[in-house]
């Protein structure tokens, strides 16, 4: 069965890629993929620009499958081909503040307490892990791109106007 684009029946539902409410009557991408625990199929749900950041391909197989209207279709097609053409992309699960001592996947080298980190997880499975952090300063080498703003201010919708100004020129000046 094919990938579907469909209005969420209830507010019940979360997407698999922010983990926030898709609300009631909002339009979802259902991700369809054989059940791991029986007969049948499983669906996994996300917000349309979640699942281009995070499930490139099947969002891309879903768009060209589409013969319905979709809102945001070119944004959609951009973003999911920028994910395909950078696969560390889809690893980018938004930027915090480090708590503690984590070390940094590109150099290996303690972040410390207090500094930007990018938040990492990797899809296995139909589920989403974490895989760890990186520094702002290796974000370049470790996505091979600079281009990362988009993608971790997506995933990072707690942090306020101030922080995300602060991240902006944290990635700018890197």
């Amino acid at each position: 069965m094919p990938h579907v684009f469909e209005p969420a029946a209830s507010g019940r539902s979360k997407c698999r890629g922010c983990g926030r409410a898709l609300e009631r009557g909002e339009i979802r991408f259902g991700e369809r993929l054989p059940n791991p625990f029986g007969d049948g199929e499983m669906t996994l749900w996300f917000h349309p620009l979640c699942a281009a950041y995070k499930r490139p391909q099947p969002m891309q197989e879903a768009l060209a499958q589409s013969t319905g209207t979709i809102p945001n279709r070119d944004t959609l097609e951009r973003v999911a081909q920028g994910s395909l053409a950078l696969p560390r992309l889809a690893r980018i699960d938004g930027a915090e503040r480090a708590k503690g001592q984590a070390m940094c996947r590109q150099c290996h080298k303690p972040i410390p307490r207090g500094q930007w980190r990018i938040r990492l997880g990797s899809y296995d499975e139909g589920q989403f892990s974490p895989l760890g952090f990186i520094h702002l300063a290796c974000a370049r080498d470790y996505f091979e791109t600079a281009d990362i703003l988009e993608h971790v201010l997506h995933f990072s919708p707690t942090l306020g106007e101030a922080e995300r100004e602060e991240l902006r020129s944290g990635l700018a000046s890197r």
